[in-house]
């Protein structure tokens, strides 16, 4: 990701900080993603993934995480989230996205490094044509974070409000998704 292809930053109206909210959101704005809620919420073993990947993780994200198993939203954004038992598996797919990232997307020097760490990129979601969702790891905590969007058009942008904000936004067309189409706001299990 070069600097000059930034398209620009979007700031949500108001950023939402409580976990529960920013998930409220995102089922009014996908009405069928609670037919997909767990019955009740998963015991995550996340210091397993956090150890390991050096950084504590967001807490939306996290409360994500315990209410819904990996889904797909509009048969082009894929959510993977982890699973109870299976939290090595996950620290894989982070460590795999980190690795595709770094090796496709980031030039070295230039911009943001794929790692975990303090002012790197972190991935957690991609699309079906290889358009690609991160974290940037700066601020005081996980909380602070701002999504990144790279998109395969070698285009990327920054929003500044939480992951499952961003989705909630982008599901429900409050936010324009520069360099990506519109999406279906449609779960479905995978």
């Amino acid at each position: 990701m070069k600097d000059d292809d930034l398209i620009g930053t979007q700031t949500p109206h108001r950023r939402i900080t409580e976990p529960e909210e920013a998930l409220a959101v995102l089922e009014r704005a996908v009405p069928g993603l609670t037919g997909l809620r767990r019955p009740e919420p998963a015991v995550l073993d996340w210091a397993v993934l956090e150890e390991s990947l050096g950084t504590a993780l967001p807490a939306d994200y996290k409360h994500l995480a315990q209410r819904y198993p990996t889904f797909a939203l509009g048969d082009f954004l894929l959510v993977p989230l982890p699973e109870p038992g299976e939290e090595h598996d996950s620290l894989r797919g982070f460590r795999d996205g980190l690795d595709v990232l770094a090796d496709a997307w980031v030039e070295p020097g230039r911009g943001p490094a794929a790692r975990p760490a303090p002012g790197g990129l972190l991935p957690w979601a991609e699309s079906d044509e290889s358009d690609k969702f991160m974290w940037s790891t700066s601020g005081e905590t996980p909380q602070d974070w701002t999504v990144t969007v790279a998109s395969r058009s070698g285009g990327w942008w920054h929003y500044t409000g939480g992951a499952v904000q961003f989705l909630a936004e982008y599901c429900e067309g409050t936010l324009e998704p520069w360099a990506l189409p519109p999406i279906d706001p449609e779960a479905t299990p995978c």
